[in-house]
């Protein structure tokens, strides 16, 4: 069989012709290992699906792409040095964008992002959630983070949040 020329690309053109097998990564990337045609040579392709997420509606009403790199810094950021895998943080990702999708709208606010990721955070780790809570709704006070850690108290079931056994007066 002859040689593709030094071209890298051309033995890529081949190997679009050429056999392939397909590999399943995950649910959004595809591992693809391609032989061209005419020199056998072997190489690995990884397909993501783009996706066609909404257009994000900025405070001062300016219109962006949806930025995933800018969401996941944002998230790593609320949950730096917190026992969490780089995997868990894809996971959340892909659910923050599979709910974007969800919404079949062509814009969205940055607001409703924003909230989306809260509640991500508040599944995946309590600290991250105050951190990017924080941030998010601009604390300006101690009163601000203890209205937020109220709300991640549990209830009892006269609806108020459980006392702390160091809060009693006994």
């Amino acid at each position: 069989m002859g040689r593709c020329p030094t071209n890298l690309g051309d033995a890529v053109r081949n190997a679009f012709r050429g056999r392939v097998r397909s590999v399943p990564q995950t649910r959004a990337v595809i591992r693809r290992r391609r032989v061209c045609v005419s020199c056998n040579f072997r190489f690995t392709t990884f397909e993501r699906i783009e996706l066609n997420l909404p257009l994000v509606v900025k405070k001062n009403g300016a219109r962006v792409e949806f930025d995933r790199r800018k969401l996941r810094a944002s998230i790593a950021l609320a949950l730096r040095k917190r026992p969490i895998s780089a995997e868990q943080v894809d996971a959340s990702l892909l659910r923050i964008e599979n709910r974007l999708m969800s919404f079949g709208l062509r814009e969205l606010s940055s607001d409703r992002i924003g909230e989306l990721v809260m509640r991500e955070l508040r599944k995946v780790d309590k600290v991250a959630y105050i951190r990017f809570a924080s941030v998010y709704r601009s604390f300006e006070d101690v009163e601000a983070f203890a209205d937020v850690i109220e709300e991640l108290q549990p209830r009892s079931s006269d609806g108020l949040a459980s006392q702390r056994l160091d809060d009693t007066d006994t």
